[in-house]
């Protein structure tokens, strides 16, 4: 019977899905091991490097994260920023370990929304719109989508950075 490989997992992986996870747990786990990504690819980078624009639109590590904090909290929070393009340019006040704590407190918080819905087809919270908020299913999905967008960038900053690929 030949043997099966099974691929080593870094810390970022999380387990494969078994019969009794629910499919919150599912999307939670997957946004987790994104924002744990994300979060790794500013960690250690020094200044300027974290907040240095590596393509022409300015895009940087420091502003990524710290604009994803915003978007958890918009999301999840229902706290709506004064200003999305300002959620992308870290101030001259903002270090790694500043916005990463934010980061991190933003994404706590946003586990205790998830976690106390008792349905995905529940509306997430907003900050007061015209429109009804989307449910919590879609909620989770497109914050994969956003969170896996933005670590893919991150990726690639990060290289140019210091040559740091993977996970």
């Amino acid at each position: 019977m030949p043997k099966t490989h099974t691929p080593k997992q870094t810390e970022t992986e999380t387990e494969t899905e078994t019969e009794t996870e629910t499919e919150k747990a599912i999307l939670r786990g997957t946004l987790d091991q994104l924002r744990k990504s994300i979060a790794a690819k500013a960690t250690g980078v020094p200044e300027p490097q974290v907040r240095t624009a590596g393509v022409p639109s300015g895009t940087n590590l420091l502003g990524l994260l710290k604009h994803l904090a915003y978007v958890e909290r918009f999301y999840f929070l229902g706290e709506e920023p004064k200003e999305w393009g300002a959620t992308l340019r870290p101030s001259p006040e903002d270090t790694v370990d500043t916005v990463l704590a934010d980061y991190r407190a933003t994404v706590d918080r946003a586990n205790q929304v998830i976690a106390a819905c008792p349905d995905l087809t529940a509306p997430a919270p907003r900050a007061p719109r015209r429109t009804p908020a989307p449910s919590m299913r879609w909620t989770l999905t497109h914050m994969i989508e956003e969170t896996a967008r933005h670590a893919g960038h991150a990726d690639i900053l990060r290289e140019q950075i210091d040559g740091t690929t993977g996970r």
